[in-house]
């Protein structure tokens, strides 16, 4: 039997605390990939594992566009940006508890002040990008290539009455319950061992499947990363014109890393 007191972790404050901010999610794609857990196992540091789902592990690619109002800038008018985040739903255990949320290994944006604030003020750091975007009524083509030529996306998609066949997911309910757990995601934090946190909040929660006519990532075609047959396109979903706002969650530091 695994000792599960191993795994455990605890929540320090972060040294410089997030103040929240508030904005409108315009458009936030999320495509998905069934993955073989001992694949995503590799991948992720401790204290995370993945989190299953019919026996599956779940990653993915969360394409948003973003206008947030920063406490610390007086505009008009929102900041909007598009961001890419690769993520990995996951689970750990924390001050005794089983915890859910999103590993994320690689953010990109083409916002400058993403970018600066990055590691700095919000949690994780942010790769520059360039995105082409075409949104036609109900169809979605998006464009994603990072300036350091390691991270490629293409999608093309169109609103869909139900999820894919196939999908892990038995409704849309069951895929939208799963995703607003994963509120919190976690991305690597400048020291070893720790990881900053940010929560997304929001009171609208409506999410709308997506048929994929066509998916293209660097990632999840990696062979090196996902040899054949162990990560596929499983479901897509959509949500747009959402109020909310992130907080920040401290950093999670893994057990027998607190005073390193």
């Amino acid at each position: 039997m695994t000792d599960m007191t191993d795994h455990n972790s605890v929540i320090k404050p972060s040294l410089l605390p997030l103040p929240s901010i508030v904005g409108v999610i315009e458009r936030r794609m999320l495509i998905n990939f069934r993955c073989h857990p001992e694949i995503l196992a590799t991948m992720l540091p401790h204290p995370f594992r993945p989190k299953l789902v019919a026996g599956w592990g779940l990653a993915g690619i969360c394409l948003i566009r973003l206008e947030l109002m920063p406490p610390f800038v007086r505009w008009p008018h929102g900041l909007r940006s598009e961001n890419a985040a690769h993520r990995i739903a996951v689970e750990w255990d924390e001050d005794g508890s089983t915890r859910e949320g999103v590993f994320i290994p690689r953010r990109d944006t083409n916002s400058t002040l993403n970018r600066i604030a990055g590691g700095r003020i919000f949690p994780g750091l942010h790769h520059p990008a360039t995105f082409r975007v075409v949104e036609t009524g109900e169809r979605y083509q998006l464009e994603m290539q990072s300036r350091d030529g390691l991270i490629r996306v293409f999608v093309k998609a169109r609103l869909s009455e139900a999820l894919s066949e196939g999908s892990v997911f038995r409704s849309l309910t069951d895929a939208s319950a799963f995703f607003r757990g994963g509120s919190k995601g976690w991305s690597p934090g400048r020291r070893g061992g720790s990881f900053e946190g940010l929560e997304l909040r929001t009171d609208q929660w409506k999410m709308f499947p997506l048929d994929v006519e066509c998916v293209e990532s660097s990632f999840f075609d990696n062979r090196l990363l996902f040899p054949k047959g162990t990560a596929t396109l499983d479901s897509a979903c959509l949500m747009r014109d959402i109020p909310h706002s992130w907080h920040g969650c401290g950093q999670l530091v893994a057990a027998g890393k607190e005073d390193r």
